[in-house]
């Protein structure tokens, strides 16, 4: 398939890290991509480098964080290059706070702006479309960290629990219509948002491998999958784990570092 024959997917983040695999993943599989990053000149470069052909890709400059400007991206990549079958709203963000410090709070208020309002405004241009022609697939990337909560992680871990609570409701709004909506839950992935961890990242995934993975549970329509399985059977465990024990286990475990630490 090529040019406008070949199926259509949207992707947010897509300048580096699991987006920019993404988008390879799918490009090799013979898809046209829509391509949102805010470093738009530096995605299009990389783009231009991996050979993606003109025909086959756009992309769209806008910040998740910005309702305005990635709204617009969604419409303007109807009108360019039609409705998107696959819709993957990866954008996210990860910083440590400590909420002794008064300055943490905007580290909270950047992390939900950007993991969880940011993922509703990428996903609203296309809800409705994608209801009228009955199909389509809205894609929430979330993380394991959504199970339990991390030391030194509460931004993360309560923005990415809120992403797997919102697409499960909307996977509920959706079902009657024929759109699915399907929430991925990676586990630790080698990208430039866990080059700066300082504790130990069990099962830790190439960025291309978690995408083969996330291409293939996207194509059969998984509702809920933890990549890779191993993660999701430590997740389980942990999520059974009483308090007393889970917070046993955590002691000295060194903490998500602050901005600037």
């Amino acid at each position: 398939m090529s040019g406008s024959n070949s199926p259509l997917v949207f992707i947010t983040g897509a300048s580096s890290g699991i987006g920019q695999a993404l988008a390879k993943t799918y490009y090799q599989a013979g898809w046209r991509v829509a391509l949102v990053a805010r470093r738009s000149a530096e995605l299009s470069e990389w783009a231009q480098g991996a050979g993606f052909e003109a025909a086959r890709h756009e992309v769209y400059g806008a910040d998740v964080r910005d309702v305005a400007a990635i709204t617009q991206a969604g419409r303007d990549c109807i009108a360019r290059q039609g409705l998107p079958d696959v819709v993957i709203a990866n954008a996210g963000i990860s910083v440590g706070m400590d909420t002794a410090f008064a300055e943490d709070l905007e580290v909270m208020r950047s992390t939900f702006e950007t993991n969880n309002l940011g993922m509703a405004a990428t996903f609203q241009p296309f809800v409705t479309p994608m209801r009228e022609r009955g199909s389509g697939t809205l894609v929430g990337i979330a993380s394991v960290a959504a199970i339990r909560g991390l030391p030194g992680h509460g931004a993360y871990c309560a923005s990415k629990a809120a992403v797997v609570s919102y697409c499960e409701s909307l996977r509920g709004e959706c079902r009657s219509s024929g759109v699915k909506v399907v929430t991925l839950l990676p586990g630790y992935i080698a990208t430039p948002l866990t080059s700066q961890n300082r504790y130990g990242m069990p099962f830790l995934m190439k960025a291309d491998d978690f995408a083969e993975r996330a291409f293939a549970a996207i194509s059969t329509g998984a509702s809920y999958r933890v990549i890779p399985w191993q993660m999701g059977v430590v997740a389980k465990l942990m999520r059974a784990l009483p308090n007393a024990w889970f917070d046993r286990l955590l002691a000295g475990r060194p903490r998500k570092h602050r901005r600037g630490e």
